[in-house]
């Protein structure tokens, strides 16, 4: 069994006037890929206060996805753990439980003895 994990950004909302990012909604889809009706996600949003005279600001037109999704997993780092770890802890959180999923799927059968 493997599994497919995909990080993306679903939307973000901007503010016209500076070009800064106000929200962004994001998802972590991990399915099985003999199946793809077994699967986990996890998503959330993130609010932002855009200011457009910090060192660090990047202009909506001028954003990737990566930079979006560096914003997310610095969101999710808990404690001292790396941006990268924080990344890993979720992927793992959500290829367990397609895991578990699968292994309730195979522990399964239907149908009738007759």
């Amino acid at each position: 069994m493997a599994q497919v994990t995909t990080w993306k950004i679903n939307d973000m909302v901007r503010d016209d006037s500076s070009g800064g990012v106000k929200t962004v909604y994001w998802e972590c889809r991990v399915i099985d890929d003999s199946n793809s009706e077994v699967g986990s996600v996890e998503g959330g949003k993130l609010k932002f206060t855009p200011d457009a005279s910090a060192s660090d600001f990047i202009a909506y037109a001028s954003l990737k996805e990566s930079d979006v999704l560096g914003w997310v997993y610095n969101s999710l780092i808990k404690d001292d753990e790396t941006a990268a770890e924080a990344k890993a802890r979720i992927e793992k959180v959500r290829q367990d439980k397609v895991t578990a999923q699968v292994a309730r799927k195979t522990a399964e059968a239907s149908g009738m003895p007759w």
